[in-house]
């Protein structure tokens, strides 16, 4: 009880220094708005003149290999979820103390089968 009633009082704090911090920021932000008459149209189309050609940093990944990373992280999902689930059942029907090897396969494999969802639906979906 008296925890939580610290904790709650720290981050109150914290909400208040963030706050007060950024207060003087945001009027000095308003006041070199003020002070300058500077069409926002203008320095967006200096700023792109300066810049060229932009490169991202990405490099393009064809269907296949896309398809290939996606296949072999497959492979060791399947592979947890079988294991996971023989561990499961010896502790279910066998009894065997296996709680806590059942739990960090459980984590191990919820993890691999959402990064194999997020990739696949970053990869795949049409946006």
């Amino acid at each position: 009880m008296i925890f939580m009633r610290l904790l709650v009082k720290m981050a109150n704090r914290l909400l208040l220094m963030g706050f007060l911090l950024s207060v003087p920021a945001l009027s000095m932000a308003a006041d070199s708005t003020d002070a300058r008459n500077v069409n926002g149209i203008q320095m967006m189309e200096v700023f792109q003149k300066d810049q060229g050609p932009r490169d991202d940093g990405v490099t393009p990944v064809n269907d296949h290999k896309k398809k290939l990373v996606m296949f072999i992280m497959g492979i060791p999902l399947i592979v947890l979820v079988l294991v996971t689930g023989a561990v499961g059942i010896g502790m279910g029907i066998y009894g065997k103390p296996w709680f806590v090897q059942h739990m960090i396969l459980a984590g191990l494999t919820m993890t691999l089968a959402l990064v194999h969802a997020v990739v696949g639906v970053a990869w795949f979906y049409p946006f």
